[in-house]
């Protein structure tokens, strides 16, 4: 994590009352201001798996026939034994 330097150069900035709470609630012990925006802005920038949960548009019965065929490569698969 980028901790914030005093060697940053530095911006003033308003805040509404609710946004400051907000980011008061967000932030770390360790962490200053700075840091918190810049860990949520970085959150942002990298999409999580669960962003696609529910997204797929197949019905129940394509579902089932991936998962059949799944199970069926599963079945051809074979593990090779090796000696060290």
């Amino acid at each position: 994590m980028h901790m914030h330097t005093h060697t940053d150069m530095v911006k003033v900035i308003s805040l509404s009352e609710q946004a400051y709470k907000e980011l008061k609630e967000k932030k770390k012990q360790e962490e200053s201001f700075s840091d918190v925006v810049i860990r949520l802005i970085e959150a942002e920038k990298k999409p999580s798996i669960m962003n696609f949960a529910g997204k797929w548009p197949g019905t129940h019965k394509e579902v089932m026939s991936i998962k059949k065929d799944l199970e069926k490569g599963r079945k051809k698969f074979k593990l090779r034994e090796y000696k060290i």
